[in-house]
């Protein structure tokens, strides 16, 4: 059984922020427990998964470790229980890819991969190339100083999968808000409340509110894109069908908040990671400037240095070994994906950034059937961004302390001010 102070800090919303907390407790479990059991308070007993090698055993292997079966994140006990009571009985308030097994799964994602395939988003990289010129344009406009994370990073990918989506420009801040009080609904900047969250009635009410305002969105969409379907994902979803049927309404409403969600802020909070790693080391960025080659490289090894998505928990159909362990049917597992992507068995000097890391074998984006579906639209996103701004950013440097936000689940920064000189 994990020490109770490590588990207590690899829940805690604030450890994620402090970072060195976080990733001193997950150095201690990779050295010393790498596949043992927490327990902290007011929680159901799960198993930590800290090792690469393990995490993609437990990827791969989608019938024996299933998504749905339990909640698919941290989840207090009685925040469980409350939400199984809204749902009757199900686990989730929302019922999107990351909650569905097999064959739901598969047929879901069916529905929009060919979308985020690369062969489709070709077509789309001309008008994102304009998208990101017109964010750096505003940031040489600027007088040398900004918060790359609110001015920059948050709003342009927003606006790429807005514009996929069919959300109107207009819409963007009340998407890009409701997305922050989701992820962010443990810290006090970014929540519905504006306040710190005590009690689990509080904690479900402000997220229950935030999904419900989500839904009450998206089916106003869906009733347009049924009488006016246009060229979008969201008439994918609203006249999409799976076995000839209708997507059922708890799912359409899902599909729309996960892509409208998780389709911008994994890819902000790894821009702006990578902004701030570059801003604390000079020497890296001269490499990048020296070197525009490098930059797949370099963004390669921003999504491993900021992993966005911090777990996810998966339980297992039946009796199992993992990492010589046996582990019974019904147990819970986190995956700890930033654990993973500082490997010490993996990764050379895991904890320093290297623009020019390689390989980098990083697990940000999960692994085998649930892959991030979103992946290859995020990394034409930055690789763009980037093309269009190193040839033009002279130099940068930290003019205040960045911010993470207090998460246990998808964070990233949420404020890394910046001074700089464009040309």
């Amino acid at each position: 059984m994990i020490p109770q102070e490590i588990a207590k800090t690899i829940i805690d919303p604030k450890a994620y922020a402090d970072g060195k907390r976080v990733d001193d407790a997950f150095s201690y479990l990779r050295k010393e427990m790498p596949f043992a059991q927490a327990q902290p308070e007011g929680f159901d007993p799960f198993w930590v998964v800290t090792k690469h090698a393990d995490i993609l055993e437990v990827e791969r292997q989608n019938d024996l470790f299933h998504n749905g079966d339990r909640a698919t994140t941290l989840t207090p006990i009685d925040v469980d229980k409350k939400v199984r009571e809204l749902m009757g009985g199900s686990p989730h308030l929302v019922r999107s890819l990351v909650q569905m097994d097999n064959p739901d799964h598969f047929n879901y994602r069916r529905l929009t991969q060919s979308w985020f395939m690369p062969q489709n988003l070709r077509k789309l990289e001309a008008r994102i190339r304009e998208i990101a010129r017109g964010f750096i344009d505003r940031m040489a406009d600027m007088g040398g100083s900004c918060d790359f994370a609110r001015d920059v990073s948050f709003l342009y990918p927003l606006h790429v999968i807005m514009e996929v989506l069919g959300v109107p420009e207009s819409d963007e801040p009340r998407m890009l808000k409701l997305t922050q009080e989701l992820f962010g609904s443990a810290d006090p900047d970014l929540n519905r409340s504006g306040a710190e969250v005590k009690d689990a009635d509080a904690a479900l009410a402000q997220i229950g509110a935030t999904v419900g305002e989500f839904i009450e969105y998206f089916n106003a969409m869906t009733e347009d894109r049924r009488a006016n379907p246009r060229d979008d994902l969201a008439s994918v979803i609203a006249n999409g069908k799976i076995e000839d049927k209708p997507l059922g309404h708890l799912e359409a409403m899902s599909y729309y908040i996960i892509a409208a969600t998780a389709g911008h802020d994994t890819t902000s909070n790894t821009t702006a990671g990578g902004l701030w790693a570059l801003a604390e080391n000079p020497a890296e960025f001269r490499k990048l400037k020296e070197n525009p080659a490098l930059i797949p490289s370099y963004l390669e090894e921003s999504i491993r240095w900021v992993t966005p998505v911090k777990h996810f928990m998966r339980t297992a159909t039946a009796d199992a070994e993992v990492h010589g362990q046996r582990i019974a049917k019904g147990d819970w597992m986190m995956l700890s994906y930033p654990s993973g992507n500082r490997d010490e068995d993996v990764f050379a000097d895991p904890f320093v950034f290297k623009a020019d890391r390689s390989p980098n074998k990083h697990v940000a984006f999960g692994y085998g059937a649930h892959v991030c579906l979103g992946q290859h639209l995020g990394r034409m996103e930055m690789r763009i961004l980037w093309e269009e701004l190193l040839p033009r950013l002279q130099s940068v440097e930290l003019a205040g302390q960045p911010k993470r936000m207090d998460a246990n689940f998808v964070c990233g920064p949420k404020s890394v001010p910046i001074s700089y000189r464009m040309n």
